[in-house]
Order: structure tokens, then sequence, then C-alpha cells
């Protein structure tokens, strides 16, 4: 498998791809050592954890110049993640003890009887993880799973195929035994191969049409299954706000990372009042966004992940373009070498453009004028997906009451694109099933078990 650099289209690596032979042995040697992992105690756990976390720190410099070679993440943003990675670390560590506690313990003197509830392991968790974020999405699974008592089988995207490899160095030098976390390596192919293994819980990340495909595959196995997928994010845009601020926040929602952020803002509606200003400052921000080399500090737009992607990006406005809407900034690709895509604005959009209805992943933006807040919200609330939404307001009770109204796992008020560790993150529709982060996020790693006890 050759491991590519978005912005040098040069192989830099050559992997060898697990085959399915090498796959079932990991899982094999995963069930084996998952007990010896669960029996081993949570205080033992939270310390090889936080080993781990130091690990990080140290090499960051390192991992974050790993991360770009290969997902062409512009290097300040890759130092972002990986120094965000402290926090995350720090609430599993806080939290795990507490949800694993045995609770509920009523004595009844009259029967002679004591109930209880424990927390067990689910036992072997196959987390297939993404590219955009691999240290954020993979470690909201892997850091709850491993604490709780699971053994993992990482299958990162083959998109980070050395940063998956990296954590998994980090993970055996901090003190995971072998077997626990275990890398699965390659395509689709190989990931195909993971999901036969006897396992007790599948963890995916990704597209929907991808997430469906697994679901399929899944129906009828009776273990648990949880997605995080697309979304198609909006921002409503009052007419109350201040241009000046208001407009570089959300196009940075709209453009960090290259738009390729599953909570980012994806389409924007923007009061007609305002729209005329804002739409203006919108576009003078964006064609300020420093595009380059993405080991560059500097760099704000690196290189698409995704060759591919490219051509979804040119179809969407050219979809637009036909539709009539107006090109206000970009387009095309740059033509330069390397998976380099203009950050792209299209303004007098409308519902039925793929801009606004189909996942863009990547930098394109549509912006829409509404009349009202009722119109936002209805077309806010247009999508099959259901992720995030956000209103930008000066008064709080009217953003409430319309992020009340959104029928997505997460709202935002002025503010965008953001995930905490102490907040749940989940989705509606085709944004998946299921929860991570927050102390929901430790318990899908547990089952219940009761107990009667009469003495």
């Amino acid at each position: 498998m050759n491991v590519i650099n978005p912005a040098t289209e040069q192989v830099i690596a050559e992997l060898p791809s697990d085959t399915p032979a090498f796959v079932a042995l990991k899982a094999e040697k995963a069930r084996e050592a998952q007990g010896a992992w669960a029996a081993l105690g949570v205080e033992r756990r939270l310390e090889t954890i936080r080993r781990f976390g130091r690990l990080l720190e140290d090499r960051r410099d390192r991992l974050a110049k790993t991360l770009v070679s290969e997902v062409g993440k512009p290097v300040a943003q890759a130092e972002n993640e990986l120094r965000g990675m402290r926090a995350r670390i720090d609430f599993f560590l806080e939290n795990a003890r507490a949800v694993m506690a045995e609770e509920g313990k009523i004595d009844d003197p009259t029967q002679k009887l004591v109930e209880k509830i424990t927390h067990e392991p689910l036992g072997v968790i196959a987390n297939i993880s993404a590219w955009n974020y691999p240290y954020y999405v993979g470690s909201n699974v892997f850091l709850p799973a491993l604490l709780t008592g699971n053994a993992v089988l990482y299958k990162p995207s083959e998109f980070a195929s050395l940063t998956g490899l990296a954590i998994a160095g980090l993970m055996g030098e901090s003190g995971v035994p072998e077997g626990v976390f275990t890398p699965i390596i390659g395509g689709p192919g190989v990931g195909a191969e993971l999901l036969k293994q006897a396992v007790d819980g599948v963890f995916f990340t990704g597209s929907f049409a991808t997430g469906k495909r697994i679901a399929g595959i899944l129906a009828g196995r009776m273990i648990k299954v949880q997605m995080e997928l697309g979304g198609k994010d909006p921002v409503y845009v009052c007419d109350d706000v201040d241009v000046g601020t208001a407009a570089p926040a959300v196009a940075d929602g709209a453009f960090y990372n290259g738009g390729q952020s599953c909570c980012a803002v994806e389409r924007i509606y923007v009061h007609e009042r305002l729209a005329k200003p804002f739409i203006e400052a919108f576009a003078a921000a964006v064609r300020g966004f420093r595009i380059g080399d993405p080991l560059d500090p500097g760099t704000y737009i690196g290189p698409l992940a995704r060759n591919e992607q490219r051509t979804a990006l040119e179809l969407q406005v050219a979809d637009a373009l036909g539709k009539g809407a107006r090109l206000l900034c970009g387009g095309k690709r740059i033509d330069r070498r390397g998976y380099y895509f203009e950050p792209t604005v299209l303004v007098d959009v409308n519902p039925s453009m793929a801009v606004m209805r189909e996942e863009s992943f990547g930098p394109i933006i549509g912006i829409q004028a509404v009349r009202d807040d009722p119109e936002a919200e209805f077309l806010m609330n247009d999508t099959e997906y259901g992720l995030t939404a956000g209103v930008y307001s000066k008064d709080p009770k009217r953003a409430e009451r319309i992020l009340a109204r959104m029928r997505t796992g997460t709202v935002y008020w002025n503010c965008c694109d953001r995930v905490s560790p102490r907040l749940p993150w989940s989705g509606r529709g085709h944004s998946g099933i299921g929860t991570t982060l927050s102390t929901y996020g430790i318990q899908t790693f547990l089952q219940p078990k009761a107990w009667h006890l009469r003495g």
C-alpha cells in the first residue's frame, strides 16, 4: 500500500496491508489479551493512558509532521490537534473511575437481599477510524474503550496509516500489553475482513454511504454498532450581529482544515437585511486565507487529502452555476503540484443545488439569503443529516429558540466547528447513531450487570 503526500503527489512510504489470515490472527490475540487487561484494574489502566498522553506531548513535533505528510493538514492545525489531546485525555482520566464504579447497592433486611449494579467491558472493539482528525476521532473511541477494560482492533484510515502506526507504537511504549491495542492496516478490503471477526462492538467514523454498508453487513450480529457519519451543517446569521466579528468566525468554521471536518460549516443562511455586508466581509476573509505548503507554519489552506474529492467539488460548482448561482471566488483546482482546490464561495444558491444538500468535505460554501427566522429554521432542518447547527445573534433568547428546534445532536450559539470532551457527540438521521465523548461516551463501552444476592 503506497502512502502518498497530497502536497507533492510523491510516494513517501510503502506499507504491507494485512492479509485476511493476519487480521483473523490479530483478532484472536486481542480476545486472548482482553481478559487480563480488564483484570489489571482501573488504576493500572489509568496510569498507562497517562503515560500515553505524556508521550504524545513529548513527540508532538514529530507526530505533527507525520500527519502533515500523509493528509496535507497545515502544520499549525496538526499541532493544534495534538495539543488538544491533553484536554481529552484529562477528561477521560478524571471520569472513567466514577463511570465504572459499582452502584445502586440496596439492602432489604426483611428478605436478606442485596441488589447492586456493576459495569463490565464489552470485550473486543473494532475501531474503524477517519483520516481528517485521526487523533481526535480515534481517541474518542480507543481511549474510553481501553480505560474501561476493552481490547481494541484499531483500523486507521488508509490515508492516515502512518499516524495509526505511530499511535500504536506509543501505546506499546506506554505499557499497553501486546494484543490489547492492535493496528489493522489496509484499505476497504481489510476493513471488510475486520468486520468478519468475532468482535463485541464496531465503532465506525466516515461517510454515510460506507456506514450504511457496514450496518447491512452487521445486521443480525447482535453486537454494539456505533457510527459517526457525515453532516451538512448549517449556520444562520441573524440581522443583529456585528458583521466584522461574525463573518471571519463563520469563514473559519467553514474552511478550517480545508473544510474537511465532520462539523465544518457546510451551508450558510443570512438574514436578507444583513446579506450584502455579511457576504462582502465573508468573501474578503476567504480571499485572505493563505494557501501553500502545509509544512509552512503560515499556511491556512493546504491540499485536500484525497485527489478524487477535487472532482466532487468541481461537480458541485458546475451544478450550482448551472442552476443560477454566482461565484464570488475560487471554483477550480489550483495550478500547482498537489491536491489543491481554491477556497470557493457561491451566492444566490438555493436548496436544489448539490452544494446545499450533499456533503462537500472541502473548501467550498454556499450562502443563501432568507426573509426571516422561520425560513431559516425550515431550511436548516431541510436535510437528511443532523450533526450540528449554529446561530449567530446578539440575542440569546432568539438564538436558543431557534436552536431548540434544530434536529441535530449539537447546537452552537455564536460559535461553530467546536467539540468538547465534556459534552456528548452524537448525530441524528444520516449523521449516525450512538454517542462518544462526555460520560455517555465512556458508558458506551460498558455493559451493566444486575446482581440479586440473597444471604
